[in-house]
């Protein structure tokens, strides 16, 4: 009689925060820990995937395969957390493994030169480093060998900063532009407004300022968006 394989089981969500923009699930997978993250990891959740990450390591042996094909946006925070939580592996001897990502996260690990970093086939530091010198090597050393010293790191997480400014840096300073046209403020005041519109609608700022450039364009300006605005402006034109 043939056996009868079971399946994985399905992924179990973690005991995080809520969140509507973000779901985070695991699964075993042998020695490893399958993490299923949908929706948008930014500054607002990159905390909750950083723990959830964590979590996730310290109960596997060999470290973690990350499924992202449903993350529909990442910037510099969420891969920065990323980063981190690989760090902690290697350290650990274990690896994390990105086995299926979307567009978005694709584009950001282009251009911002990590996606070897999470190579499937990319072996554990320890398992590098023992092979040239010996089981005596301490974490600080493989970590080094391995090309993920302290230094290294915080130097690529700021190049990755850099470079997902650049990106997003030329729709703000035209939405900035656009406001000061329109309402006659300063650069400054200009800025501010963004920021407390997005605050006060819990709008991504990159995407507040592509809805007011597009605005521009023709494209109708969401009520809420408009009226949270005019507001802004009257409260930061307000005499002191």
């Amino acid at each position: 009689m043939t056996p009868v394989l079971a399946a994985d089981p399905p992924p179990a969500p973690l005991p995080l925060p809520a969140s509507a923009s973000l779901k985070i699930a695991t699964r075993p997978a042998g020695t490893r820990i399958v993490v299923v993250v949908s929706g948008e990891i930014d500054i607002d959740t990159e905390q909750t995937v950083q723990t959830a990450l964590r979590l996730a390591l310290a109960r596997s042996s060999d470290g973690l395969d990350l499924d992202l094909a449903g993350v529909g946006f990442c910037d510099c925070s969420g891969l920065n957390a990323l980063l981190r939580v690989r760090r902690i592996a290697l350290a650990d001897g274990k690896t994390v493994a990105v086995r299926a990502l979307s567009a978005e996260v694709d584009r950001l690990f282009t251009l911002t030169d990590t996606s070897s970093l999470f190579d499937p086939g990319r072996p554990p530091a320890d398992a590098v480093v023992n092979a040239w010198r010996g089981p005596s090597a301490t974490t600080h050393d493989l970590m080094e060998e391995y090309g993920v010293s302290d230094e290294a790191e915080e130097l690529r997480v700021e190049v990755v900063q850099l470079k997902r400014a650049m990106l997003t840096r030329p729709v703000i300073d035209l939405a900035r532009g656009v406001l000061m046209a329109s309402f006659g403020l300063s650069p400054e005041d200009a800025w501010n407004v963004l920021v407390a519109v997005s605050q006060h609608t819990n709008t991504k700022l990159h995407q507040l300022a592509e809805q007011l450039v597009d605005s521009v364009n023709g494209a109708p300006l969401p009520d809420h968006l408009q009226r949270r605005i005019s507001l802004a402006v009257t409260e930061i034109s307000r005499p002191a």
